[in-house]
């Protein structure tokens, strides 16, 4: 029992994968982290937010390790790489629970508004490329794929920094969307994608 802990709490701190995600308009591990992290076992989750509840029960790693959705050497080729359905983990099976189309809480914006990255390595952004799914489709019922997105921007390169922030200007949208954001980052051929789940107000 003291070894699954120790194993646990060196899971949950470990630095060495230590990279970012967007805290705002926050992830879905990110926020399923920054809402639960303190309070995981607290059964209410069930009820008020099952779509974190899933994740946390698939798999716990998915939150602790919110900063690590990375896959390395991709060349840019995103989407070859990337079928549909996985988009959300960024293909990765140990977070396919973010892939999963439900009630995933949402954070309210309008038109116009600006992405938070935190970048715990400071490793600066070659660029980012962002995308809004597309009206119509149901984040509730419906798995994303390349075809259910719009593309909104990508943008110029950034300087190492722990928080990278950038503006996002849309139109046309209402209700629940999802955005998702690929990173590639500037030190390695490293590319990280999420979901984070929009509502348009």
């Amino acid at each position: 029992m003291l070894f699954a802990v120790v194993v646990g709490a060196l899971a949950w701190s470990a630095p060495a994968q230590a990279h970012g995600t967007i805290v705002d308009p926050a992830s879905r591990a990110y926020k399923c982290w920054e809402t639960w992290g303190s309070n995981h076992m607290d059964p209410a989750m069930q009820t008020q937010d099952p779509m974190c509840w899933q994740a946390w029960q698939a798999n716990s790693d998915t939150m602790w390790n919110w900063m690590s959705a990375l896959r390395d050497g991709l060349g840019g080729q995103f989407q070859a790489k990337t079928p549909d359905g996985t988009l959300c983990s960024n293909n990765l099976s140990r977070n396919a629970s973010l892939d999963k189309p439900g009630a995933w809480k949402t954070t309210t914006v309008g038109n116009n508004f600006s992405v938070h990255l935190r970048d715990q390595a400071s490793h600066g952004a070659d660029y980012f490329k962002v995308y809004v799914s597309k009206q119509g489709f149901d984040p509730k019922t419906q798995t994303l794929g390349w075809g259910n997105l719009d593309f909104i921007t990508q943008t110029g390169r950034y300087a190492p920094a722990t928080d990278i922030t950038f503006p996002v200007q849309t139109s046309g949208y209402s209700g629940h969307h999802v955005m998702f954001v690929i990173w590639q980052a500037s030190h390695l051929d490293q590319a990280y994608m999420w979901c984070s789940d929009l509502n348009f107000g």
